[in-house]
């Protein structure tokens, strides 16, 4: 595993996908419940954080994914 920091703090359909192995539909999907929950707008991006905290996967496990 790199020790480079992630130069990102969003987290898209893809990413998600990558990570949990869903179809493309699905993750956008879940991003879009997310938002509902976290009351957001649909222009407004889900982060990483935010989608950590409300879908229970420790945090250093997805940026992992992600690097």
């Amino acid at each position: 595993m790199s020790d480079k920091p992630l130069k990102r703090v969003v987290i898209y359909p893809k990413d998600i996908q990558f990570i949990t192995g869903l179809k493309e539909s699905a993750c956008r999907k879940l991003i879009s419940d997310l938002k509902k929950k976290l009351g957001k707008q649909k222009d407004e991006f889900i982060t990483i954080d935010e989608f950590c905290q409300h879908k229970g996967i420790p945090k250093e496990i997805v940026v992992s994914y992600l690097r």
